[in-house]
């Protein structure tokens, strides 16, 4: 067993025959810096939607989970850490493209329409108003950036160069169709999902299987439908205040990045927690909190 990555929000673990074990801590960054104070239960959160997305979605594709529960886990790994904030999943020859479904106007896509008409070589139609709803959701492909740098959106056809044919279509047509579902069931909880992200890799039969995250606040734009009003920017169920806030003091990308107030810090986990309870339909139950706040600076193994 050995630790093979850290990332902004995720520790992982190569325990062997194939299997790693994804961490999700309470890190957060914004404008690609992680930020010194961790958000209590975020990775929890993350971990608990990813879970039922992941389930939800078994119709459309394989994913790469083989089980949630600690007991299957290495017995190093079979303490408090990793409770409710893990998973033991297939490990992947992952895919470098990362792969977005846009179904409203906004972010990159916005700022690209803005600029060109269109987005990632999908042209749209003139007029339309920033977070307006699209006639039909675009699927848009970007490079898997190395750690520090910025993923590049691509078209579809250079996506075809870095995979190939039959594998763009086939991600294509998996992502819009998780997205569709996957919308549709959220604005029955009164969440619009503006847009998400994908990553994917192959498994050792060759198939397609959907990894990482899924629809998450971190992945995702969550927009509360009751509020939703075109042609502004809206209220939304992720890090936007934060960024907002950053932006606010003139630390938008400051290295080293602030301590959060507790304010900003309580206010970010609330955007969270409201978008696990409207998805998801309940509260989070004291046995899902396990620790209050949890950044995996030293795990104990």
């Amino acid at each position: 067993m050995k630790s093979i990555y850290s990332g902004k929000v995720r520790e992982v673990f190569d325990v062997g025959n194939n299997r790693l074990i994804m961490l999700t801590t309470d890190r957060i960054s914004a404008f690609d810096v992680i930020m010194p104070t961790p958000i209590p239960n975020k990775g929890i959160i993350l971990t608990k939607l990813s879970e039922f997305w992941f389930d939800f979605t078994k119709d459309i594709v394989k994913n790469h989970i083989i089980s949630m529960k600690i007991s299957d886990y290495p017995p190093e790994l079979q303490n408090q850490e990793f409770q409710d904030r893990s998973m033991l999943v297939k490990k992947l020859n992952m895919i470098m493209i990362e792969c977005t479904v846009s179904g409203y106007l906004t972010g990159s896509c916005y700022k690209s329409y803005r600029n060109t008409g269109g987005f990632c070589g999908n042209a749209l139609v003139a007029g339309m108003l920033e977070s307006q709803k699209l006639s039909e959701p675009i699927f848009c492909t970007s490079t898997k950036a190395e750690a520090g740098k910025h993923d590049v959106y691509i078209t579809f056809d250079q996506a075809k160069i870095i995979a190939s044919d039959d594998t763009m279509e086939k991600l294509k047509d998996i992502s819009l169709k998780i997205y569709t579902k996957c919308a549709e069931y959220a604005l029955s909880r009164g969440i619009i999902v503006a847009d998400t992200k994908f990553e994917f890799g192959i498994d050792e039969d060759g198939e397609i299987v959907l990894g990482d995250e899924l629809l998450t606040p971190d992945s995702s734009r969550f927009w509360p439908a009751n509020d939703y009003t075109c042609g502004v920017s809206q209220k939304s169920f992720d890090k936007q205040y934060l960024r907002d806030w950053l932006l606010e003091q003139g630390l938008a990308g400051a290295v080293p990045a602030p301590q959060l107030p507790k304010e900003v810090c309580d206010k970010t986990a609330e955007k969270y927690v409201a978008a696990y309870k409207a998805l998801l339909g309940k509260d989070i139950i004291q046995s899902d909190i396990t620790q209050s706040s949890f950044s995996a600076e030293a795990i104990h193994i």
